[in-house]
């Protein structure tokens, strides 16, 4: 299996002598397990349980001091404590309220021990009054593989070499990382999909693999939803929401579904408590702070473009295509640079945002910020005077740096907005998206 960039951080938290038990939290199928158990051969002691074992749920809910429960939990798997460091990883946590209650002692009588906690459905668990431990626990955020993993699980070292260089140097090797870039839109960042790409090199293949993660989730429904409707709404955007991803949508009767508002907008919340998607909202400010415009109407994005495409049936047009902002509307380019811009981040509560001045039709696709600073990122090809709602959004800023993002090569352009105003026009390959940090500290440094 490949090497995961989440691992860094978890090597990071592993040094910290202030670290607390960590709940990593991702969608179904996003790689949890997998990333904890290549990180637990870190350690002297590495001890797993999986909770949908009524055994291991029994072990951790025994009424018992902690020092005689970490005693039982080595006695259970045949181990014998070796010096050194210990982690131990509680998997699908969330079917043990009392072992999530659990962590707070973990962290306040046994900080020798490393604790890592993952559940795909641990944020509905809020809804149902289960006692977690704030202030005791840090939280971890694994989203589906970025362009960079990608490019490490396909044996691309060579070029993940040239994209830590500075942006000017990309140039030369745009073809063959835009190639790349189209093939990782296609396939998509879930690990089992990117893993059956790197051994077949084969698109056609992975189709299965698809369609198992999608039934997976519709079969999730029920745990997301307690109440046959609610359940109902669910499984309607699981079959068919995929198809809007990218487009500014209505609650009510989301698809011609006939749900009412409130029932659409329910199915949606829990859907992004389990991180298979977000509502990416407008905000109509151009500085900080940025406060989402929850009355106005989202924008859906998924969190795997790759299950956008199989399940919206566009993987074709994509693969046919020379040019992905002409894709599918432009659609997938936006949920592709949404992906991007949240692999980013292993902040649980991350959002992302647009920019939509009311009453005035000027709508920019993102909004990044960075060192306190809010820039536009619009996701588009053709001239520069075509770009008239990044031009508003400079109009009412007070930086003079913007963002386009692309299918060309890397360049910076000088721009005179219709008022007079110059700023520069960062054009950026999507393949460059994840560097954007990095890009705009050289910028704006000259």
């Amino acid at each position: 299996m490949f090497r995961r960039d989440i691992l860094g951080k978890l090597e990071a938290w592993k040094q910290d002598k202030w670290h607390k038990p960590l709940i990593l939290r991702g969608a179904r199928q996003v790689g949890k397990t997998t990333v904890v158990n290549e990180f637990g051969s870190q350690f002297d002691n590495y001890l797993y349980f999986n909770l949908e074992n009524t055994e291991s749920i029994k072990l951790f809910e025994l009424e018992i001091p902690l020092d005689n429960l970490v005693n039982m939990l080595y006695a259970s798997l045949g181990k014998t404590q070796q010096d050194g460091t210990t982690l131990i990883f509680i998997d699908e946590i969330q079917n043990s309220p009392k072992t999530i209650a659990l962590l707070r002692y973990f962290y306040e009588q046994r900080p020798d021990l490393y604790v890592i906690a993952a559940g795909s459905l641990l944020e509905n668990l809020v809804d149902v009054k289960v006692s977690f431990p704030v202030g005791r626990v840090q939280y971890m955020a694994l989203r589906p593989c970025s362009f960079r993993e990608f490019l490490g699980a396909i044996d691309k070292a060579n070029l993940l070499e040239i994209l830590s260089q500075k942006a000017e140097y990309t140039v030369a090797f745009h073809d063959q990382l835009m190639h790349l870039f189209n093939i990782y839109a296609i396939v998509g960042g879930m690990p089992e999909a990117v893993q059956r790409y790197a051994e077949t090199r084969d698109i056609i293949a992975i189709e299965d693999v698809y369609e198992m993660l999608v039934q997976a989730y519709k079969d999730d429904s029920e745990k997301y939803a307690r109440g046959n409707k609610l359940s109902d709404v669910v499984r309607f955007i699981l079959s068919y929401g995929w198809a809007f991803s990218g487009e500014t949508i209505t609650l009510g009767n989301f698809a011609n579904s006939g749900y009412k508002s409130r029932e659409v907008g329910e199915a949606f919340r829990l859907l992004e408590k389990a991180m298979i998607l977000e509502l990416v909202y407008p905000v109509s400010s151009t500085m900080m702070p940025i406060i989402p415009e929850t009355k106005r109407m989202p924008k859906l994005i998924w969190f795997d473009t790759g299950l956008v495409n199989y399940q919206a049936g566009v993987r074709k047009e994509i693969i046919g295509s020379t040019e992905m902002v002409d894709s599918w509307r432009g659609h997938i380019a936006e949920q592709i640079t949404a992906q991007e811009i949240l692999s980013m981040e292993d902040r649980v509560g991350q959002h992302r945002s647009f920019w939509a001045k009311p009453n005035n039709g000027a709508e920019v696709d993102f909004i990044f910020m960075h060192e306190s600073k809010v820039y536009p990122i619009e996701v588009k090809s053709g001239t520069n005077s075509h770009l008239r709602s990044l031009q508003s959004f400079m109009d009412n800023s007070d930086i003079d740096i913007a963002v386009r993002i692309w299918s060309n090569p890397y360049s910076v352009d000088e721009v005179k907005t219709p008022k007079g105003k110059m700023f520069r026009l960062i054009n950026l390959p999507f393949y460059l998206t994840g560097n954007l940090h990095r890009i705009l500290d050289d910028v704006i440094k000259g």
